[in-house]
């Protein structure tokens, strides 16, 4: 496993749309290792798209600290969304930014995971909200597209 380097806003590829994954393979198995030991590191991080790391690959991790632990995503589809919350966001690609967005406050995801086996999860709560927030990335969509209010960090 080894770190990636995380790509902050203004660099063109998190403003791309994402590339459909064709094969489950070794290498994006190695892609999946390295992001989520990368989101670690940066402490902060609960969730991490490929886009953030410089590929244009329709893959996030997740781990919000519940007893999900990581899940992984490879071409997820967010197939049910229900309700409406508004809460605080920010984001690894974002530093030193936050602000309020509006997220469904249920959904359910069908995705495959690292084995190539699809796979559906109903979500609630802050893990809803960090897998529509990491889905966004896969479109080229960041969190400071949909903010409601903005709220500056302090230097």
């Amino acid at each position: 496993m080894a770190l990636r380097e995380i790509v902050t806003v203004g660099d063109e590829v998190l403003r791309k749309r994402a590339r459909e994954v064709v094969n489950v393979n070794d290498k994006l198995c190695v892609l999946l290792d390295d992001m989520a030991e990368t989101m670690r590191y940066e402490g902060r991080g609960i969730g991490l798209a490929a886009p953030q790391v410089g590929i244009l690959k329709r893959v996030f991790v997740v781990d919000v600290g519940d007893e999900n632990g990581l899940i992984e995503f490879i071409n997820p589809e967010i197939i049910e969304a229900e309700g409406e919350v508004i809460g605080e966001e920010g984001c690894l690609s974002v530093p030193g930014r936050s602000g309020c967005v509006v997220r469904p406050e249920r959904i359910t995801v069908r995705a495959m995971d690292r084995h190539g086996e699809r796979f559906e999860l109903k979500a609630e709560g802050i893990l809803a909200v960090c897998i529509c927030h990491e889905n966004d990335h896969l479109d080229g969509v960041l969190f400071i597209d949909k903010i409601v209010e903005q709220e500056e960090e302090p230097n």
